[in-house]
């Protein structure tokens, strides 16, 4: 019953191109736009014109700000954005209601008042089972980091928001130890090195007074070995010279207590599933995240991951289309469409129902 008008435009904008929960929701955008022109008989020019846009970087708010700023110039019938920065682009959003495009959002809410429909996973919901879950398998004590994707997005404080008050509700002995946003990696990083080089100086100092007073009472090292020594104490650590898996190492390392770990995307609970493998503490340390892209699932099979909240894409996907088609009949849409979650462990996951819900 929706009979768009040949021709019609929807333009969806998602937070990026790379990974696989973003790749199944633009199959499902493709998928609708395919179904919706074979219901309406439209071909050719006639056709509903469906695009699927995002920035090629993960969650970068600057091009993704661009591409929403082009898709206005486009005058779309109707526009769906995943916001990466929930209170961003409210210029961008009054210029499209004075043009009369109707805009949904997906995946991620926004402040903004004007969204007609919202397409996402329970977080809150979802982000509860996963505490629960970590919290049953590290035996209701202990300490726990927790990875966050970013500190702007409505998906990101959802999630950090239920699971944190899950904890703190439900299990007083598990508490959390440090919560990292993956969007101020480069802060912490900047951090740590001062932190670093700050020790490092000290220990020199340190060594420098100790080996004055043996000075006569040992025998005199080779002048290269010297050199080798002294180049070693003045290289200094620099925020540049750290990846993503070095902060969540210094982490583990300052909180040697840690027994569980969770991520809140698909972003953090690989770094996750990386930081714990080169730190050789997979074992010692249960994992659990959300999403199920193939790295996933290969460490969900290897015991790697213990859990994960798999959420449906496809179905975000294919639902933004049918919505942003419904607000442009003006035919009306729930406030918030809540596409579901399963929870997918090594033990289900070969299960046909739960096959089904799961992308590589």
């Amino acid at each position: 019953g929706l009979k768009l008008e040949p021709g019609s435009y929807i333009s969806i904008i998602g937070k990026d191109n790379s990974s696989a929960y973003w790749k199944e929701i633009k199959r499902g955008v493709e998928q609708a736009a395919e179904d919706l022109n074979k219901a309406l008989g439209y071909s050719g020019d006639d056709k509903v014109k469906v695009t699927y846009n995002a920035p090629g970087g993960v969650e970068d708010i600057d091009e993704q700000v661009n591409i929403l700023d082009e898709e206005l110039a486009r005058y779309p019938d109707a526009l769906g954005i995943a916001s990466i920065d929930a209170e961003a682009c409210t210029v961008q959003f009054d210029l499209a209601t004075e043009n009369g495009i109707p805009i949904i959002a997906l995946d991620s809410g926004n402040s903004y008042q004007g969204i007609q429909c919202t397409i996402k996973t329970d977080n809150e919901e979802a982000a509860r089972t996963g505490a629960y879950k970590l919290c049953d398998e590290i035996e209701d004590k202990g300490s726990i980091l927790l990875l966050v994707h970013d500190s702007k997005s409505a998906t990101g404080r959802e999630r950090e928001s239920s699971f944190k008050d899950e904890i703190e509700s439900g299990h007083p002995d598990v508490t959390i130890a440090e919560t990292l946003y993956l969007d101020k990696m480069d802060d912490m990083k900047k951090a740590i090195a001062e932190e670093q080089n700050k020790a490092n100086k000290e220990d020199k100092e340190d060594k420098d007074d100790k080996e004055q007073v043996k000075e006569d009472k040992e025998p005199v090292k080779d002048d290269k070995e010297e050199v080798k020594e002294e180049k070693e104490q003045a290289k200094e650590v620099t925020a540049d010279s750290l990846t993503d898996e070095d902060v969540i190492q210094y982490y583990l390392e300052k909180h040697p207590e840690i027994k569980g770990c969770f991520g809140t995307n698909v972003t953090a609970t690989q770094l996750a599933v990386s930081a714990l493998s080169h730190a050789e503490k997979t074992e010692e340390i249960v994992l659990m995240g959300f999403d199920a892209g193939k790295e996933q699932l290969d460490a969900l099979r290897d015991g790697e991951i213990k859990g994960l909240v798999v959420q449906n894409p496809f179905g975000i996907g294919y639902a933004s289309v049918i919505a942003a088609a419904r607000t442009v009949l003006e035919v009306g849409n729930e406030a918030e469409v809540n596409t579901g979650y399963i929870w997918v462990t090594q033990e289900n996951m070969e299960e046909e129902s739960i096959q089904n819900m799961l992308y590589e």
